[in-house]
């Protein structure tokens, strides 16, 4: 059984809409932001810049969020990260929200290791070994 990566957050009054509710969009940046926290729990960083003065990332080429039941002001939500798939160039995440044990929502996520040289586009990259070894503890099985 794969590992997870767990973050929690509280949800402030100004992440909730006119119901009282987390609005939806908020999710997205809450994925992003468990992403950027488990890089950081490995010793990785989401962006490394070169001495070439190029850049390494990894932008999102697709996320979508199923909601599941509503989270309110004060909530802690939990987020469970797991990498759904390693592939050559790119990663797939999980990530569960929940609150006290009930299911909130819960969302995917691609990102491509991409590099950025000055002038050029961008440019999909081999995930490097130190980055696929890191995470490969985090993978679920097949």
């Amino acid at each position: 059984m794969a590992s997870f990566f767990k973050a929690t957050r509280r949800v402030e009054f100004c992440e909730t809409d006119m119901a009282g509710i987390v609005h939806f969009s908020n999710f997205y940046k809450w994925m992003e932001q468990c992403e950027h926290e488990f890089f950081r729990s490995l010793g990785l960083s989401i962006v490394e810049h070169q001495a070439d003065g190029s850049t390494v990332g990894w932008p999102r080429v697709s996320s979508q969020c199923r909601f599941e039941s509503p989270a309110h002001y004060e909530d802690v939500l939990e987020m469970l990260l797991t990498v759904q798939r390693i592939g050559v160039k790119s990663l797939s995440f999980d990530i569960a929200f929940t609150n006290n044990g009930r299911s909130v929502a819960r969302g995917t996520m691609k990102t491509v290791c991409c590099i950025l040289r000055p002038g050029q586009p961008l440019e999909s990259l081999e995930i490097p070994d130190a980055y696929r070894s890191k995470m490969e503890e985090y993978q679920e099985p097949d």
